[in-house]
């Protein structure tokens, strides 16, 4: 049965011997559409196809860095790596395991509705008043929330950064789009949006936002101790469709992500084989 926890309750049960590890597999992700579908569909996997009980915390990405590297966590599934997150690789990624990436083409940058007639981040200052000098961000521990202040200063932007959070950067979104008003965000691909509104990433010159894989990382010895989870996790990537559909059916439901996610599943069984190691 999934448990989905809060990293206070996790950490504050204090670190885990490793054998503790052998039935159930501990997964953190950040409330970001992609992280939240990645993360499902591989409770999913592992509870329904494989056997494993599945633990589930919700932190911000410093926060789980640091608890998959102290071994308080077994998986993060959505690294922005090797540029977003580079931060956060540079201070724990030689006490981190490397086990693929699950989608290569993750983009980052600044996202306005097709109907703004803007198509770079320099044309920004343009329509500032029309902005209320703002963009819409989300969380301050997201790589694209520091890029963005790097990308205010770079193209000397009359624009401050509102940090929010996922869910509440595309409620905005869609309130401006249902009423046909101007609007930036801070935003990525693979993410629902892009299958849901006529969007479009601005153009940037400067070279700010990098292109990045959204990499899985595990924490120290865990390939040994966890072999067939490390497998699974080693052959586990997805389409830039196959991601759309995850995200968009979970965000249409009023489900559970885990139920969605176990459905989405059935319906995609042979990609799903395709991860799953055979002896």
């Amino acid at each position: 049965m999934t448990k989905t926890k809060t990293l206070s309750a996790i950490l504050g049960a204090g670190i885990l011997a490793a054998g503790v590890h052998a039935q159930t597999v501990k997964i953190a992700y950040p409330n970001w559409a992609e992280g939240i579908a990645m993360t499902n569909l591989m409770a999913a996997v592992l509870e329904e196809e494989m056997g494993y009980d599945v633990e589930l915390t919700v932190a911000d990405p410093g926060v789980i860095y640091s608890a998959v590297a102290a071994g308080d966590q077994d998986l993060f599934l959505d690294a922005w790596l090797p540029n977003t997150h580079e931060p956060y690789w540079d201070e724990y990624g030689d006490q981190l395991e490397n086990l693929g990436t699950t989608f290569g083409n993750a983009v980052t940058g600044l996202v306005v509705p097709t109907y703004m007639e803007v198509d770079s981040i320099e044309d920004l200052n343009s329509i500032a008043p029309d902005l209320d000098n703002k963009i819409i961000g989300i969380g301050t521990g997201a790589g694209i929330y520091r890029n963005t202040n790097v990308a205010i200063n770079e193209y000397d932007l009359e624009l401050v950064q509102v940090s929010s959070s996922g869910p509440a950067m595309t409620a905005a979104l869609g309130d401006a789009i249902e009423n046909n008003e101007p609007i930036v965000i801070t935003g990525w691909k693979p993410h629902w949006m892009f299958g849901r509104y006529d969007l479009k990433v601005l153009n940037d010159p400067l070279g700010v936002y990098p292109i990045d894989g959204c990499r899985k990382v595990a924490r120290p010895g865990f390939q040994q101790d966890m072999p067939e989870v490390a497998e699974l996790m080693l052959n586990f990537t997805m389409t830039e469709d196959q991601l759309l559909d995850l995200m968009i059916a979970i965000d249409d439901s009023n489900d559970d992500p885990r139920d969605v996610a176990s459905d989405w599943m059935r319906r995609n069984q042979p990609a799903v084989d395709s991860w799953i190691p055979r002896s």
